[in-house]
C-alpha cells in the first residue's frame, strides 16, 4: 500500500527497486549468479590496485601505470555483471547460456589477470613484444579480445529473437544496447589491428598514441548496454504504461546515439590522422 501511494505521488519506490535488484541474485540462474560473483571480484581487484597506486605512486597515464589494472578490473567486472544481467532478458537455451556466460567470464578473468601481471612486472601489457614472454601475453590478450567478440556477437544476435517473456521496452533497450556494443567491438578490433601494424613496423610508442584516439568512441558505445536496459528496468517502477515506457526508451536511445555519433566521428577523424 505504501509503495502504491509513493507512485501516485510521483516519488520513486526505492524499496521496490531494491527488492527487484536483490531478486536478480536470488532468482537468477546459476550461471548468472556465478558471473555476478566473478564480476564483483574483478571490480574489487580494480579497487585494490587503486590503493596500490595511492601507496606506490607513479604515473597514472601511459602504457606502464597502475591505471591499467584499476580501469580494466573495474571495466571488465562491470561489463561481466552487465552482460550476465542483460542476458537474462535474452532468449537462450540453458546450455547455450551457460557456455556463453562461462566462456565470457573466464575470458574476462584472463584478460584482467594478464594486464595486472604486466603492471606488477612494470612493463606494457599491450603491443609489447620486447621478450618472448611479453609477446605471448600480448597475443593472448589479442586472442582474448577475439573470444569476447564471438560471445558478445552471439548474445547480440540472440537478443533479436522473438521473446514475449520480456517487456517491449526492455527488448528495445537490450537490442539498442547490443547494437552499440557491436560498434565498441569494431573500434576495439580497429585499435588492435592498427596498433599491431605499428609495432611490427618498429614504432611501439606510435601504437599507444593511435589507440588513444579511438578510446572515447570505444567507451561511449560500450556502456549503452548498461545505461539503456537500466533505464528500461527503472521505468517499470514508475507506474507508467508500457507504451509510454517504450517511447521513453526510444527517446533515450535516440539521444544516446546522437551523442555517440558525434564522439565516433571525432574519434574516427583523430584515428585516421594519427
Amino acid at each position: 500500500m505504501a509503495d502504491s501511494v509513493e507512485v501516485s505521488r510521483g516519488a520513486f519506490p526505492v524499496r521496490d527497486a531494491a527488492e527487484g535488484l536483490r531478486a536478480f541474485w536470488t532468482s537468477g540462474r546459476k550461471a548468472e549468479r556465478a558471473a555476478y560473483a566473478v564480476g564483483a571480484a574483478l571490480m574489487l581487484s580494480g579497487l585494490l590496485h587503486l590503493v596500490v597506486f595511492a601507496v606506490d605512486g607513479g604515473p597514472w597515464t601511459g602504457p606502464v601505470s597502475w591505471r591499467k589494472p584499476v580501469t580494466f578490473g573495474l571495466s571488465f567486472g562491470l561489463t561481466l555483471v552487465t552482460i550476465a544481467w542483460v542476458s537474462s532478458f535474452v532468449r537462450l537455451g540453458d546450455r547455450a547460456r551457460n557456455v556463453v556466460l562461462g566462456v565470457f567470464a573466464a575470458d574476462c578473468v584472463v584478460e584482467v589477470a594478464l594486464i595486472t601481471l604486466q603492471a606488477w612486472r612494470k612493463v606494457p601489457s599491450h603491443f609489447n613484444e620486447e621478450t618472448a614472454f611479453d609477446t605471448v601475453v600480448t597475443r593472448m590478450l589479442a586472442a582474448g579480445g577475439g573470444i569476447l567478440v564471438v560471445t558478445l556477437v552471439t548474445l547480440a544476435v540472440a537478443s533479436f529473437r522473438r521473446n514475449p517473456e520480456t517487456a517491449p521496452s526492455m527488448r528495445l533497450a537490450v537490442r539498442v544496447g547490443f547494437a552499440a556494443l557491436l560498434f565498441a567491438l569494431a573500434s576495439g578490433a580497429a585499435m588492435i589491428a592498427r596498433g599491431v601494424t605499428k609495432v611490427e613496423s618498429g614504432d611501439q610508442q606510435a601504437a599507444y598514441h593511435i589507440v588513444a584516439a579511438l578510446k572515447p568512441a570505444h567507451f561511449v558505445t560500450m556502456h549503452a548496454i548498461l545505461v539503456l536496459p537500466l533505464l528500461a528496468w527503472l521505468l517499470t517502477f514508475t507506474g507508467l504504461a508500457e507504451a509510454r515506457r517504450v517511447r521513453g526508451v526510444a527517446l533515450a536511445s535516440a539521444a544516446y546515439w546522437i551523442v555517440a555519433a558525434v564522439v565516433i566521428v571525432v574519434s574516427a577523424i583523430r584515428f585516421a590522422t594519427a
